[in-house]
Parts: structure tokens; sequence; C-alpha cells
């Protein structure tokens, strides 16, 4: 059952909390990629839903559908426009100190993969706004707000920076974390997936705004992160 974050119906959308490993529309991997988002939340309603945006398959948290043709429209080109405001939590390597203001233009390298556009080639202009949440031994739980919407956007900048994501099979460390990693014994998996959680989404112009609490794998890593912190003196 999906974690239905908004009223249905109100303005002719619809959040809910998307769960980390699903597909938001059909893939290409055949049929061991599982029930699709937008077909689990048909089913549940019982009515079509429309697909207004995206996240990536690793990444949890608040994803908005509509429920008719026009609304579907009017949140399209609310997104296209960049009239969405969208907030992030991510956990990241290395301590960050202070806000960060990232404006680098990326462009599409290999493998499917975006990169920093190098001197002398245009990329597309790209812009992510980051601050510290908390902080721990030789990690950081980060709030990010993309100013644009480019593909990986938010991984790419904060690999530029020197904070990639915990775990991140395309842009930093492929192996997941285990509980020895993060001070425990054992070789349980605490964190296998990328560290991204879609924490609100806003349409002003629609009047509508979901917000979506962390995952569990998330609220996993950080309670072990933060058991890592030494005790104050």
């Amino acid at each position: 059952m999906l974690h239905v974050l908004t009223p249905v119906g109100a303005t002719g959308l619809i959040a809910v909390a998307k769960p980390p490993g699903m597909l938001v529309i059909p893939g290409t991997s055949g049929p061991d990629e599982g029930e699709c988002l937008r077909d689990a939340l048909a089913a549940q309603l019982a009515r079509p839903v429309f697909v207004v945006h995206r996240l990536d398959r690793d990444t949890s948290g608040a994803i908005i559908f509509a429920l008719d043709l026009e609304s579907t429209r009017r949140a399209s080109m609310a997104f296209e426009h960049g009239q969405v405001k969208k907030r992030y939590l991510a956990l990241v390597q290395g301590v960050v100190r202070g806000p960060l203001d990232i404006k680098l233009p990326l462009i599409e390298g290999r493998q499917r993969k975006m990169k920093v556009a190098p001197a002398g080639l245009m990329g597309k202009e790209s812009r992510t706004l980051v601050r510290p949440v908390e902080t721990f031994v030789k990690a950081s739980l980060v709030e990010c707000e993309p100013l644009t919407g480019r593909q990986h956007q938010l991984r790419v900048h904060l690999m530029a920076k020197g904070h990639p994501l915990l775990v991140d099979h395309q842009y930093g460390r492929r192996q997941p974390l285990l509980e020895k990693d993060l001070g425990g014994q054992g070789d349980a998996v605490v964190l296998g997936r990328t560290p991204l959680h879609a924490a609100s989404v806003e349409i002003e112009a629609m009047g509508f705004r979901a917000e979506a609490p962390l995952a569990a794998d998330l609220l996993a890593t950080l309670a072990r992160l933060r058991a890592l912190r030494p005790a104050a003196p």
C-alpha cells in the first residue's frame, strides 16, 4: 500500500511517498523490475493517474501525479518553466561546514552519465543550493534545492564539490554500507542505494504542496551515524 501524502482530488493532483527501488513508469529491463509506481497508484485508487515528473529508481520521497488531463498540463508546464520548488535530503561523504551555491554547467557523458562541462565547452546551466542539516564524523546530512532540473544534477554537483553520496553506483561508492562500516559488527546491509530523498515538492500556482517523511533505510543509517559521533567533553 502506497503512502498517499495529500487529499485525493482536492487540486487535481495527488502526491505519494515513492519507495526506493521502484520505477515511476515501466522500464526496459524486463519483468524482474517489478510493478511501477504509476500502475500501483492507479490500482490503489481504482482510477487512471498521469505522470507529471519523475524520480530516479533509487530516490525515495514525494512525487506528484495528476488525476486528469488539464491538471497534467498545468503541472507539467510549471515544471517546464521552473515554477516548482523542490527540496531534497541527501547523505554525503565528508563534513559540509557551510552553505554552498553550486553553479556548474552540465553535459552528457558516457554510459548515460552526466558530468561538469570542461572549460571551453558550453553545458546546460545548472544551479543547486546546499546547506548542512547535521554533520557526523565523516559524513553529512544536507538539504539540496535544485534551481534547475538537469538529469542527475544533485549527484553530480555534490560529487564535484567533494561530497558524493554515501552510496552511488554511478558517481561514487558502488558497494553498500554494512553494519561494520558504520560502527557495528555484522555484514548486514544498512544502506544499499543512493541516499537521496525528495523531502518536499510545491507548485505554488496550483496551491499544492507535499512533504514526505524519511524512508526507513535512511533513518537507520542516520541512527548509526549519530552513534559514531564522539561524546561531548
